[in-house]
């Protein structure tokens, strides 16, 4: 373990955090907010010393990253910045309780979207910015951005992006790691300013705009409102419901679309099983509602809205889901377990892990039946290996350990079966609203301090696909040895 290098860059992401809080206290005084911006100012100050006097102490000529150190470092730097981070709440009052700090920042890091707020309204405007942005920071991985920024990284650096960038499998756009996170943030900030240009164009206006992109882009979904999106237009909802869709999907097949490489991203097995899936959800959750609907366009407009949130695993609102019939709910569940494709800014086990194990149950049954035949999975047009499928069927099977772990660590809370399921199916897939006391109109605030911070363990757990996280806790990876 090069411990040396893992302090040096968590320095780094310390004083990267710390400027980040200055764009929230720029907001606080363009608004007048004073007290909001003396706190962001006062952590941001602390966070950019103390990254300072972390990387100067943790200076070293051995700049390799390996993968253990890679695991190290995202799992420190999400749990580090989620605590700087809560402190703007708890130090302007806004949020009194460090752990509610904590469980909303974490939220906004893992673009989980759940909120312990009630009123969300009462928030001042610096502090709704510095929600929404937590998001667009998490959606891509502050990781990736620190990799686009910092000049002295390593080629080997694409183990932070292994270990931060959701799905099966992370690889390089271009020879250097370093050089893929810029193309990635490229295309994530032309991505965001587009919709914030459209959204300007309709009934919101710039702060509006900016916060709601912020929470697309990342596909968290905190808002502004109590009645979320639905507080706006049909215009500002499709453009939201369009976006949210297009950031659930695999960022490398945008850059294969820039290249000019149209075929290889038409021929994408993920891209179109993620477009049928959600066709599929969105015409059967229309013909269920029809009866609760004045109007076909209606029904469409929600579900499909609905559909590319929870998909995308964002969490953004246009009705009250909870009051749906109960197969346009089961299907909704479905979603949030699914959620979208690897690459993507969105949660959930990835279409790609679903498609492989579909694939893997079938290709069972023809074992089964044809004791002789050689069967092999094939996803993207080439055969997977062993490796691969074995990794996503021991995924599968944490998995779902994790989802039972967290269901019966707050299965002492007072709340219904179908609150507490659906709380650690919606933090653990990074959604954020379930159903029951969780829906899309109530919030986790009534769930106990406890219950807290194993929802936010299980958003963290997520984010990051739970093995980063478990290995960086390890104390065998802390040994000297590198073995």
């Amino acid at each position: 373990m090069n411990r040396k290098m893992v302090f040096f860059v968590f320095g780094r992401i310390g004083q990267t955090v710390g400027a980040l809080l200055l764009l929230p206290a720029i907001v606080a005084l363009i608004y007048g907010e004073m007290l909001q911006m003396q706190s962001f100012i006062a952590v941001a100050v602390g966070a950019i010393a103390l990254g300072v006097l972390i990387s100067r102490c943790s200076r070293t000529e051995n700049k390799v990253i390996y993968a253990k150190e890679g695991f190290a470092i995202v799992s420190l730097a999400w749990i580090g910045m989620s605590a700087v981070g809560a402190l703007p709440f708890v130090i302007s009052g806004e949020i009194p309780s460090y752990i509610d700090a904590v469980f909303e920042t974490v939220s906004g890091f893992t673009t989980t979207g759940a909120s312990i707020l009630s009123d969300v309204e009462a928030m001042s405007k610096s502090m709704l910015f510095w929600r929404s942005f937590t998001h667009w920071v998490g959606g891509m991985g502050v990781l990736v951005f620190v990799m686009a920024i910092v000049s002295n990284m390593t080629d080997r650096s694409i183990h932070l992006m292994r270990a931060e960038m959701p799905g099966p499998v992370v690889g390089k756009l271009v020879p250097r790691g370093k050089d893929t996170a810029k193309i990635l943030y490229m295309i994530y900030i032309v991505m965001t300013f587009v919709q914030i240009i459209l959204l300007s164009l309709g009934d919101m206006d710039l702060f509006e705009s900016i916060v709601h992109t912020f929470g697309t882009a990342g596909t968290g979904g905190f808002g502004i409102k109590s009645l979320s999106i639905g507080a706006y237009s049909d215009y500002s909802q499709m453009v939201i419901a369009v976006f949210m869709m297009l950031f659930g999907i695999n960022f490398n097949l945008y850059f294969l679309l820039i290249i000019g490489r149209i075929k290889t991203v038409l021929k994408s097995t993920e891209l179109w099983a993620y477009l049928a899936l959600a066709a599929a959800a969105v015409i059967a959750i229309t013909l269920n509602l029809l009866p609760q609907y004045e109007s076909f366009g209606a029904a469409l407009k929600d579900s499909f809205f609905q559909t590319s949130s929870v998909m995308t695993t964002t969490g953004y609102s246009t009705a009250n889901f909870d009051l749906w019939p109960s197969l346009s709910k089961g299907i909704l569940m479905l979603l949030m377990c699914i959620g979208s494709c690897a690459g993507s800014t969105a949660g959930g086990l990835k279409v790609s892990r679903v498609v492989l194990l579909f694939k893997l149950v079938l290709g069972e049954i023809k074992r089964m039946l044809h004791p002789r035949a050689v069967t092999s999975v094939k996803f993207e047009g080439k055969a997977v290996d062993k490796q691969t499928l074995n990794s996503v069927l021991i995924y599968f099977a944490v998995y779902v350990f994790c989802v039972i772990a967290a269901f019966l660590a707050i299965s002492f809370e007072p709340f219904s079966f179908e609150t507490n399921f659906s709380a650690v199916i919606a933090t653990f897939n990074n959604i954020g609203p379930g159903f029951g006391n969780v829906g899309p109109m109530g919030s986790f605030a009534d769930y106990s301090a406890f219950s807290k911070l194993v929802f936010s363990f299980a958003m963290l757990l997520g984010r990051l696909e739970i093995f980063p996280l478990v290995i960086a806790l390890s104390p065998s990876t802390w040994n000297k040895s590198r073995a």
